[in-house]
């Protein structure tokens, strides 16, 4: 908002709709909680993506939801971010139940984590509603604890950035605050345009996992999502997996905003001509047809029992949104370790170990089957299948 990129309207739009529901304080947060229900119910539920700009990167927020009722949507999030900001409250009670076992604190550094998110900057927030209002010790008492934990799940912590906020007053955000001169290090702002560029993997094939498909009048199917490696260029072929769908692209946008063409990082809507929107799903994985996403039934992976549960069992299953996987199996496990660092193979992962095991899908996506689409030249390749 302090630097334009919310128009007058937009605000007046979200204070209206926050005073009829007696939300007042609850304003800003309507600025991207647009559903009747996120609203109603003061939570966050789907996606939402705004573009704002800073002196030196162009960013694309995602705002993922916290409630653990729509987890799956904040794990789609995450996949495609390349960065993080923890919003983490100062308040007495809200950051221990936010650290406890069950707590959101805690799942979305774990999440993250898993994502591959390793540049994280945690917001305090609230710091005017500590006891007393902006206290040092309390915002010293959090960063410690988040310290300890985030080191405990591998997190690097020269990538992981502290500042203490307070939001509707701008306080450290865009900038420095007259009431916790104590604090000395960046505000939010700064740390944005301090972070890492992750580089484009521009010369690997086409890849991009569809997050929503929208059928727009006058315009027709728009599959959205986030190229992740390779060129999308206008006039493109690209075939969607697993169902071998085959169209091609008419345009591609970012934020309204037309492009001649999309590279790994961009968040964008691309309208494409002869599929349907019943043939796209949320999941599946746009690439070129000279060297289509791989469809695999086993794989290997790192998992962490912590977001899950109950415990890992070698031979057990677990199921996944449309997917249900089986069989970690014990004598293909590579080995498990505990927080402390300790290897082992065990049969069980318990929470607090993490480990490395083969996992093999039950099933395909419901009630589709699974294409295969000829390339016309054999491609090896690693990314996104």
């Amino acid at each position: 908002m302090d630097r334009g990129f919310i128009d007058e309207k937009t605000i007046k739009e979200a204070e209206e709709a926050a005073k009829k529901l007696g939300k007042d304080s609850e304003k800003y947060a309507f600025l991207l909680d647009r559903l009747k229900e996120e609203r109603e119910r003061g939570i966050t539920i789907n996606l939402t993506f705004m573009k704002f700009e800073t002196k030196k990167y162009f960013f694309t927020i995602i705002d993922a939801p916290g409630h653990r009722d729509f987890v799956k949507n904040m794990i789609t999030g995450a996949s495609q971010a390349d960065a993080a900001i923890l919003a983490v409250s100062a308040k007495k009670g809200e950051f221990e139940a936010g650290m406890s076992p069950e707590g959101q604190t805690r799942e979305h550094l774990i999440l993250a984590k898993t994502m591959g998110i390793d540049q994280i900057i945690v917001a305090v927030t609230k710091m005017d509603l500590t006891e007393p209002p902006y206290d040092e010790k309390r915002y010293k008492e959090i960063v410690d604890t988040l310290t300890k934990f985030m080191k405990s799940f591998g997190f690097k912590m020269d990538k992981v950035k502290f500042v203490p906020v307070v939001s509707p007053t701008g306080e450290n955000i865009t900038r420095k605050s007259e009431n916790m001169k104590w604090y000395t290090g960046s505000t939010l702002e700064e740390y944005l345009d301090a972070l890492e560029m992750p580089p484009k993997p521009v010369d690997k094939p086409l890849r991009i996992p569809i997050q929503e498909v929208y059928s727009i009048s006058g315009v027709g199917v728009v599959p959205v999502g986030r190229v992740e490696t390779g060129v999308l260029k206008v006039g493109d072929k690209v075939v969607f997996m697993p169902v071998g769908k085959v169209a091609e692209v008419r345009s591609i946008e970012t934020h309204h905003t037309k492009m001649d063409k999309a590279e790994p990082g961009d968040n964008i809507g691309f309208n494409v001509r002869g599929v349907e929107k019943k043939d796209i799903k949320r999941g599946d994985v746009a690439g070129s047809p000279n060297a289509p996403p791989t469809v695999a039934r086993q794989g290997s992976g790192h998992l962490a029992p912590d977001c899950h549960l109950g415990r890992l069992h070698s031979g057990g299953s677990r199921s996944y949104g449309e997917r249900s996987l089986q069989n970690l199996r014990a004598g293909r496990q590579t080995g498990s370790e505990d927080r402390s660092g300790g290897r082992e193979e065990p049969a069980v992962l318990e929470d607090g170990r993490s480990g490395h095991s083969q996992v093999q899908a039950d099933q395909g996506p419901r009630g589709r089957e699974i294409q295969r689409v000829p390339a016309t030249r054999k491609v090896r390749h690693e990314g996104h299948g």
